[in-house]
């Protein structure tokens, strides 16, 4: 019912693309990170709650709504948008056609997260799952627990006089973050530009989040000496980071699990904090969709794919995508790009 394409996953039963990565005349969007919501398509339908953030990434796009849960005919399907826990809005597309059903759940995430609605687990004949995190190693500690080491590393920084720079992703993970500190800040918390437009629109939709000030640039050395500062991977080693001297700095991702990648790149801490499901948590969900064909993209797919055949006997595939999400991150961080 779903294949790929050269733009990528395509109903041609509905007539409509999934994430496209180049322009169609119909995209049927999971999110509005930048490797799932591509500019360029003649029409969007993206989940209502997710429609704020995907405006912003897309100011221009004619955008279609459909609130969780509520059916759509598109062509010859039923087409309904589902939670996916991963970020505002985020959204599982569950796909029906003459009483087979298709789930493609986009990226998604089981721990508890106030900035969204959390994961639904929906039935189908065959999920497209993702894979950033499909590896044994990867499994997350409860997140308040990386949280609580967050504001113990803030708090020994500043009673030395040290800004605490927290790199992060521009929308979802910095909104977590804050809305995880909430009430718990104890300090002065400050956000690079590039993360105040999709805070402020996580602040409209109605999320509490810690207060948070933009840095100016006015903002210099004792200024911010006590502040922990919210800022994209992107700005590391620019000439912005000259404003928080004798900064310590560290990153909030799941791939901090593996030490080896944060003494690599040379953070002071790594924080295994992420939007994705871990090893455990992809198991589970696929167990719950009860679908005996699992596809897998982004990431570790064919690990997890073979994996699912060898130990689970489900019938697998691996599915071709133009972006490998959060496991290329470090090395895309240069060009990350979601004003």
């Amino acid at each position: 019912m779903i294949g790929e394409t050269s733009a990528g996953l395509y109903c041609e039963a509905g007539g409509f693309h999934i994430d496209p990565w180049l322009p169609v005349e119909r995209a049927v969007i999971t999110h509005a990170h930048g490797d799932h919501a591509r500019p360029g398509s003649a029409g969007y339908l993206c989940a209502s709650a997710g429609l704020a953030v995907l405006r912003r990434r897309l100011p221009d796009a004619r955008i279609e709504t459909l609130p969780y849960g509520r059916a759509l005919t598109m062509g010859d399907t039923r087409v309904s948008l589902h939670p996916a826990g991963h970020i505002l809005g985020s959204a599982q597309i569950r796909v029906e056609h003459r009483g087979e059903v298709w789930v493609v759940s986009g990226d998604y995430k089981r721990q508890a997260d106030p900035t969204c609605e959390p994961f639904e687990p929906v039935r189908c004949d065959t999920f497209v799952t993702e894979a950033t995190f499909g590896l044994p190693i990867y499994t997350w500690d409860p997140p308040d627990t990386v949280i609580d080491d967050i504001l113990a590393w803030w708090r020994e920084n500043r009673g030395q006089d040290r800004p605490s720079v927290l790199f992060c992703y521009v929308l979802g993970k910095a909104q977590r973050i804050l809305a995880a500190i909430g009430e718990r800040a104890d300090g002065p918390i400050h956000l690079h530009g590039a993360m105040c437009a999709l805070t402020d629109t996580y602040r409209d939709a109605g999320v509490p989040m810690a207060p948070a000030e933009r840095v100016t640039d006015q903002m210099r050395g004792k200024a911010l000496a006590r502040s922990l500062v919210l800022a994209p991977l992107s700005a590391r080693g620019t000439p912005w980071m000259r404003r928080l001297p004798n900064a310590s700095d560290a990153f909030a991702s799941g791939l901090m699990r593996v030490r080896g990648v944060r003494r690599q790149r040379a953070f002071d801490r790594g924080f295994a904090l992420s939007d994705h499901a871990d090893w455990r948590a992809l198991l589970e969900t696929i167990a719950e969709t009860g679908a005996p064909r699992v596809l897998v993209t982004h990431g570790w797919s064919e690990a997890l794919a073979r994996y699912l055949t060898e130990a689970r006997g489900l019938d697998t595939g691996v599915v071709k995508t133009a972006y490998e999400g959060e496991a290329g991150e470090l090395t895309a961080a240069a060009t990350e790009s979601l004003e």
